[in-house]
């Protein structure tokens, strides 16, 4: 159950609202590149542009250069981005209901860390799902690192979140699979929950 007097939450996308397989983007990649598996991980785990395209310091171009430079590939624009996009896969409409009931009862908010190639993909694929463009539309407001030039952990971004939404830090909770990112918002005031597996966020809110 969510503790009490909590008015706002506020989400992660990947791992509690839309599944995720990073590994699948690690497969995609060796399967485009010849490398293996772990030679990807090594490259991706090194390249800073990769924290840098999630912060919005560059761009869409910028990013499948890197990409194609650091992995020694020459593959389309559309090939990169699905396999970019592989690891985004499904997003139970449970959860999408969830949603819709929370937001008559509680303010509730997105914030992920991200990029724009996945944005269109996960609109795509709730588009696909709902029949609604965006997942936007199922919040009160979303928030994406790319677009506000920060990212979590950092505080400065959930301090953003309240202070453009004038929340008490002690009535919202949020909800993210990473450890550290929870430690982010608990220096802001916030109450957190760990998301272990994505369905778990049914037993706060039965």
């Amino acid at each position: 159950m969510a503790p009490a007097g909590i008015k706002n939450i506020i989400f992660d996308l990947g791992g509690v609202i839309i599944n995720l397989s990073v590994e699948k983007t690690h497969q995609a990649f060796a399967a485009l590149s010849g490398m293996s598996v772990e030679e990807i991980k090594s490259i991706v785990h090194q390249g800073a542009y990769f924290h840098d395209y999630e912060r919005g310091l560059i761009s869409d171009a910028e990013f499948r250069m890197h990409l194609r430079q650091s992995l020694n590939l020459q593959v389309s624009d559309a090939q990169l981005d699905a396999a970019w996009n592989a690891m985004l896969l499904d997003i139970p409409m449970e959860r999408i209901d969830l949603l819709v009931r929370l937001k008559e009862k509680f303010s509730i908010y997105l914030l992920s860390n991200t990029n724009n190639i996945h944005l269109q993909s996960f609109n795509g694929i709730v588009q696909n799902l709902t029949g609604q463009s965006a997942i936007d539309n199922y919040f009160h407001r979303a928030y994406y690192s790319h677009l506000l030039k920060l990212s979590k952990p950092d505080v400065a971004i959930y301090n953003h979140v309240l202070l453009q939404n004038s929340l008490e830090p002690e009535s919202t909770i949020f909800l993210d699979d990473n450890k550290d990112n929870l430690i982010g918002a608990n220096k802001a005031g916030i109450k957190t929950f760990h998301v272990q597996y994505p369905d778990q966020i049914f037993s706060l809110f039965p």
